[in-house]
C-alpha cells in the first residue's frame, strides 16, 4: 500500500498554498527532483504523495490514496486551506478521479490550480499499442528499460487498462466533467520540427489513435502521449517545444520527451510561473 515520505517542506506556513505533487506510472516521487528546488526557493510548500508501492492496484485505488494523503497532511500540518496539485502523465489521471468522480458532488477539496504535465486525459493510444496482440510485443520491446519494466504485461497492469481510451475508468472520467470551481493547466510538448532525438524510438513521433480506431504518427504529442489526448474542455494546451523554448538556454530536445517532463527546466518554470502567478 501508499508509503507517504513525509513531505512537509520547511516552508510550510509561510501563507503559500502547498503543492500536491503526484508521479505517473512506473514512476516514483524523485522525479520532482529539479522542480523542489524551484519550490523551495519560492517558499512554495509541498507534499509529494508517493504510490509507487502500489503495484496491482487500480485508478481508483490509487486516488482514495491520494485523497487520504491530503487529509493527513492536512492534519499533520493543520492547514486547511486551498491546495495546488501538479502531476505527471497518469497521475493527472489519479487526480482527476479523485477531484471530479470521488469529489466532484461534494467539493469537500478545495483546489485551486490543477498543473498536469503531459496527462492521458481522454485515454493512451499507447496504452492501446502495449495491448494489441499482434503490434503490441514490438512497441513493448522497443520501450523496456525506457518506458516500461521487464517482464511487462500489460492485459495485468492494471492501470494501463485503466487508461485504454475505451475503458470503464476513462468513460466516467469524461462523464464527470471538469470542476468550475478549479483552474485548469495543460503544459505538453511537441516535436514540429521533427527531431529524431526528441523521442528516439518512435523517431521522434508519438503515436495517437485516428478517426476509424486504428494507429497513426503525429508530432504533435511528447513521444508517450499525443497532445490530442491531453485535451480537456475548455482548457487550452500550454504547448513547449525543442529549440523554442528555452531562452538563452541550450535544452537537449529529448529532454522535451514525456519521460524528462518533471525534469525540464522549461516545464519547471512554467509550473512555477502558475503556482507563484496563477493569473499569469
Amino acid at each position: 500500500m501508499l508509503r507517504p515520505r513525509s513531505e512537509v517542506s520547511s516552508t510550510t506556513g509561510r501563507n503559500r498554498n502547498p503543492v500536491v505533487l503526484v508521479h505517473g506510472w512506473n514512476s516514483h516521487p524523485g522525479v520532482w527532483n529539479r522542480l523542489v528546488p524551484r519550490l523551495e526557493a519560492a517558499s512554495l510548500p509541498f507534499w509529494r504523495f508517493d504510490h509507487s508501492a502500489m503495484a496491482g492496484e487500480d485508478l481508483t485505488g490509487r486516488a482514495i490514496a491520494l485523497e487520504r494523503y491530503v487529509d493527513e497532511m492536512r492534519d499533520r500540518t493543520e492547514y486547511d486551506g486551498p491546495i495546488d496539485v501538479v502531476c505527471h502523465s497518469i497521475g493527472a489521471c489519479i487526480a482527476r478521479h479523485w477531484l471530479e468522480v470521488a469529489d466532484g458532488t461534494a467539493r469537500r477539496e478545495r483546489v485551486r490550480q490543477l498543473i498536469m504535465l503531459g496527462p492521458p486525459n481522454n485515454g493512451s493510444a499507447l496504452a492501446e499499442l502495449f495491448s494489441d496482440p499482434d503490434r503490441g510485443p514490438e512497441i513493448i520491446g522497443l520501450l523496456t528499460g525506457i518506458f516500461v519494466p521487464p517482464d511487462f504485461d500489460p492485459l495485468v497492469d492494471q492501470i494501463v487498462q485503466d487508461v485504454r481510451p475505451g475503458s470503464r475508468t476513462m468513460r466516467t472520467l469524461r462523464a464527470a466533467g471538469v470542476r468550475d470551481d478549479i483552474a485548469y493547466r495543460v503544459i505538453v510538448t511537441a516535436n514540429p520540427a521533427a527531431v529524431e532525438g526528441f523521442f528516439p524510438w518512435f523517431g521522434g513521433r508519438t503515436w495517437e489513435l485516428d478517426d476509424d480506431g486504428g494507429f497513426r504518427p503525429t508530432l504533435y504529442g511528447d513521444g508517450v502521449v499525443a497532445n490530442a489526448e491531453s485535451v480537456l474542455p475548455g482548457v487550452p494546451l500550454e504547448v513547449l517545444a525543442p529549440g523554442t523554448d528555452g531562452g538563452d538556454r541550450q535544452i537537449p530536445p529529448h529532454h522535451f520527451c514525456h519521460i524528462q517532463l518533471p525534469r525540464n527546466p522549461a516545464v519547471i518554470d512554467r509550473v512555477v510561473e502558475r503556482l507563484l502567478d496563477p493569473a499569469s
